[in-house]
């Protein structure tokens, strides 16, 4: 493999989670150098190697943090084991870019910020809801450009198919991925921070269940919280109940009120028929128009590559960063607990 001096170097550790498919190639898209990957077994773990053939593998975690060349470490490992990780790798002298959630306790993250702190590196973590939809790059455009007053709501919507036989055991273990409003609501919590401008927030009400999977007892498949910041308020919701007829994992959506008009991104699928995804709606006074935001450029691994060259927060600032993990993290542990449903 020819080497650009030129180009950040990064490798990957933790191939449980898909994620870290996109992640790579989003960072190879802008320019990134892939020098290696640690192997491991597992159905993502195959996906990957298969579409990087190419990556030389690693005989061990320790070689690739040694490794004085390399800049960057990618992660989308177990989510309880990726704090664990993150610190490894800014004690090494590296940034980390970790797919969300980047912590499943408060503890955690507590001990990330110290040694974030101490090391002056970077602890990224990556929320494709936003930096892999090109729908939702355009409504911050639109948003930022005031096209629709200042932000007073957000309303966050994330369904997903469960597709239970082809999870792992962890997945169904919530000391392992952390609870639902730490998982998947992380990417709301973050979104609402993103389009509000909120640099303060808290959690006005939680709650989350398992409403009908018994056989699951460590599923958590819905949950729902309320958030307050930066005079704007969020509402999440969240859960495991895309049904098999919907041609794809969930039809997630984003809706913003302004002061001056609405947006209403539906990230995944327009069930009024058009095709594909990135599709946007805007109203305001003078009318209602949809845009087809399948070509926006993404605009978030080619700022990190920068961050790392020039030490800057242009990609994501690390308080928000940080913050937005805080509020899930706190949406779920002091969510309240609903019983199944009979």
């Amino acid at each position: 493999m020819s080497r650009n001096d030129d180009a950040v170097r990064f490798s990957v550790i933790g191939l449980d989670h898909p994620h870290v498919i996109g992640m790579t190639f989003s960072l190879k898209a802008a320019g990134a150098e892939l020098v290696s990957v640690l192997p491991q077994k597992g159905p993502i773990a195959d996906g990957f190697l298969k579409l990087f053939p190419d990556a030389p593998r690693a005989n061990s975690a320790s070689e690739i943090l040694e490794d004085p060349s390399i800049q960057l470490i990618a992660n989308g490992g177990i989510p309880s084991e990726r704090a664990p990780r993150g610190l490894e790798v800014m004690r090494a002298g590296k940034d980390f870019l970790v797919d969300k959630p980047g912590f499943t306790t408060l503890d955690q993250l507590e001990e990330v910020r110290r040694v974030q702190q101490e090391t002056g590196r970077i602890y990224s973590v990556y929320y494709s809801e936003r930096h892999e939809s090109r729908a939702t790059v355009r409504a911050g455009e639109l948003v930022h450009a005031g096209a629709i007053g200042r932000v007073i709501q957000t309303l966050g919507l994330g369904p997903h198919r469960l597709n239970a036989p082809n999870r792992p055991d962890w997945f169904f273990e919530r000391a392992r991925y952390g609870g639902i409003l730490t998982d998947i609501a992380s990417h709301q919590a973050e979104q609402f921070l993103f389009f509000t401008g909120a640099t303060e927030a808290r959690v006005i009400h939680s709650r989350v269940g398992n409403r009908a999977h018994p056989e699951f007892p460590g599923l958590e498949d819905f949950g729902e919280a309320l958030f307050e910041g930066g005079g704007a308020s969020g509402y999440v919701r969240v859960d495991w109940f895309t049904p098999d007829g919907l041609p794809t994992w969930g039809d997630v959506r984003l809706m913003l009120l302004g002061t001056e008009g609405t947006i209403e991104v539906r990230k995944q699928v327009d069930l009024a028929g058009r095709d594909g995804g990135d599709h946007l709606f805007l109203v305001d006074g003078t009318g209602v128009r949809h845009e087809d935001c399948s070509e926006v450029p993404l605009p978030f691994a080619p700022r990190l590559l920068a961050d790392i060259r020039d030490r800057t927060e242009t990609a994501m600032p690390q308080a928000h960063c940080f913050l937005a993990s805080e509020l899930a993290l706190r949406a779920q542990a002091q969510a309240d607990r609903l019983e199944a449903s009979s």
